[in-house]
């Protein structure tokens, strides 16, 4: 989720939570993060989204945020611990980042100078600091302009997608950049709201109830979440950079052939699904109570390892 002003997730974690072990089998451990300007809130689990206190914890602890971004794991590298669990968190330039990753790395190990190295044994992890050290050693000692670290981020990326599938989120608290290798959808609401109705579970909202015509946010996630709203699906190798609620900035990093001919048959992609990634919310300030009826379903949006 990336938007105009500090939104809870409640609507959207009904659905996202229940992908992992109800209607998806994305349920080796799951996290989320709230950014607040420059720091930021990470709950991390190893149990699965669907069974975990903590998940629960936060269907009914509405923390606004302009950046949130969720993710619950199918685990193709690295055992199912809590250091494996995404987002995973790091400080670079006096604000915290937080990265979540959808995908499977091949054969992957590149030189870390030690200022950022992983806690856990995942490819994911791995990635992430990776493109941290390399965004340092572009710019040593401040953060550069957003348009200047976004033309880095699509170099560092284009060295990282040789190895596999790369669909990532990741976010310092001032934009949301979302790369896709295989598959990711986002829709951006704006004035005038309408009605959405979630996928995984039998719950609506009427966004207009809740909103002002100043609102904007935009939703990414690999899966729609909704099933009654029109998402934009990522062409493979879009990197997309999100401020305020709104696309700003886009580019494509050419994708394998190795990693195309797995969108073109998943069942080679040992970390795809109906559902993967998600970085999702809406603009509602507040809910009123609703009835959940949690339904089987194919289809699930979360990011997983």
């Amino acid at each position: 989720m990336n938007c105009a002003a500090p939104t809870d997730v409640t609507f959207s974690f009904t659905g996202f939570a229940a992908r992992g072990g109800v209607t998806d089998h994305h349920a080796d451990g799951w996290g989320i993060a709230f950014f607040e300007d420059k720091a930021c809130r990470l709950f991390i689990d190893h149990q699965s989204s669907a069974t975990s206190p903590i998940a629960e914890m936060v269907k009914r602890y509405p923390i606004k945020s302009k950046n949130t971004i969720a993710h619950i794991r199918k685990a193709t590298q690295g055992h199912i611990r809590l250091e494996n669990s995404h987002p995973f968190m790091r400080e670079l330039w006096g604000r915290h980042w937080i990265f979540a990753h959808n995908g499977d790395l091949k054969d992957y190990s590149p030189f870390l100078t030690g200022v950022y190295q992983p806690v856990g044994t995942t490819d994911s992890e791995l990635a992430f600091c990776a493109l941290l050290q390399g965004l340092r050693k572009a710019f040593p000692t401040t953060q550069p302009p957003l348009d200047e670290l976004f033309a880095v981020l699509g170099t560092l990326t284009r060295e990282i997608t040789q190895f596999g599938v790369f669909n990532f989120l990741m976010s310092n608290g001032q934009a949301l950049f979302a790369h896709c290798s295989t598959n990711l959808h986002y829709i951006v609401r704006r004035w005038p709201f309408s009605t959405a109705h979630l996928v995984d579970a039998d719950v609506s909202i009427d966004f207009a109830k809740y909103t002002t015509p100043e609102d904007r946010v935009a939703v990414i996630a690999t899966q729609p979440l909704t099933d009654n709203e029109v998402w934009t699906a990522f062409k493979p190798g879009d990197l997309l950079m999100f401020q305020h609620g709104e696309v700003v900035g886009r580019v494509n990093v050419p994708v394998p052939p190795c990693v195309l001919e797995k969108l073109r048959n998943p069942a080679l992609d040992a970390s795809a699904s109906a559902s993967t990634m998600s970085a999702s919310i809406h603009p509602t300030p507040q809910l009123e109570p609703v009835t959940l009826d949690v339904e089987a379903a194919d289809d699930a949006a979360a990011f997983e390892s």
